[in-house]
């Protein structure tokens, strides 16, 4: 179930609610029926700027682990070349 924000049309109210799929709730201050729904304060939005970001923080990411695998394959070459006398 998703929580969404609402404010009420009557007396203006913001509030939060955990809801089940096609439900309003009321207004838990004046009990007014169909508050407006308005996205999370959360929610993103997609531009290019946003995007370029979001990229490099997952090149920068990838770049790490990879270099932690890197290193890992090496140390385990290292380990298998000793242990068979390869080195």
């Amino acid at each position: 179930m998703p929580i969404y924000d609402y404010q009420c049309k009557k007396c203006g109210h913001r509030f939060e609610q955990l809801v089940k799929a096609g439900e309003t709730p009321d207004c838990p201050k004046c009990g007014a029926k169909e508050p407006e729904r308005f996205f999370p304060f959360s929610a993103k939005v997609s531009t290019p700027t946003t995007r370029e970001r979001g990229l490099k923080v997952a090149r920068a990411k990838y770049g790490a682990q990879k270099k932690e695998k890197d290193h890992a394959h090496q140390e385990y070459m290292r380990k298998e070349m000793a242990e068979h006398g390869g080195g």
